[in-house]
């Protein structure tokens, strides 16, 4: 298996990705579901990070330090960096922002490594819905320093337009801050993972698809 049907298979074994009847928060009807808040242990940890590693090995993208978003975002850029080291001997720094700028003590608003302009950085997230997550980090880097984002870096792309838009939040996110952001998987090779045997769930393919016939892009 190549690590993007390894990583589907991986989500199915730990109760992320689900297949049925979903309403979304949009209000859409969905024949799948993705739940990052089941990934909880130290083993599942490990793997997501080894994932995020490959990502960023595979599409070459080059940068110093990894950003994660609190809160899921830091756990996230933690293993991304261990892994990165460990498996591609690749030695990044890596910080995250809190809630709440810090008066006392070295002060701040990130934890770990102090940006500095110029710096070359990656965001690391879990699933990218409406592009939140990358409107509030953004004015918070630069704040902290006149950084260059290499990339945002996410572990499913829907590929699904958003709800007052024809484009999808990843196509938005490049289009509004010119930031490019790279997915473990995307749902079309989600897809493709069903119709290979690679997971079970080919009773769903007729929705997954009229779904993507619906909502998609790309």
């Amino acid at each position: 298996m190549t690590y993007k049907q390894q990583f589907v298979k991986f989500m199915v074994d730990n109760g992320v990705l689900r297949f049925g009847e979903f309403t979304l928060k949009s209000g859409r009807k969905a024949p799948y579901f993705i739940n990052t808040g089941n990934y909880k242990s130290g083993a599942q940890l490990s793997k997501l990070g080894e994932y995020y590693a490959r990502c960023i090995a595979e599409n070459g993208i080059e940068a110093e330090t990894l950003v994660g978003p609190a809160y899921k975002g830091i756990p996230l850029a933690v293993s991304t960096a261990i892994a990165l080291y460990e498996n591609h001997g690749k030695d990044l720094d890596y910080c995250f922002d809190r809630k709440e700028v810090k008066d006392h003590g070295e002060g701040g608003l990130f934890v770990g490594k102090q940006l500095t302009d110029g710096e070359r950085v990656i965001i690391i997230e879990d699933v990218m819905t409406s592009g939140k997550a990358l409107r509030e980090m953004l004015p918070k880097l630069m704040q902290a320093a006149k950084v260059e984002v290499a990339g945002m870096v996410i572990s499913v792309d829907r590929m699904e337009k958003g709800l007052e838009s024809e484009l999808s939040a990843v196509q938005e996110a490049y289009r509004e801050f010119g930031v490019k952001v790279y997915s473990i998987v995307t749902i079309a090779d989600i897809i493709e993972a069903i119709e290979e045997g690679v997971i079970e769930g080919k009773e769903y393919l007729g929705k997954m698809k009229e779904y993507r016939k619906i909502y998609g892009v790309g």
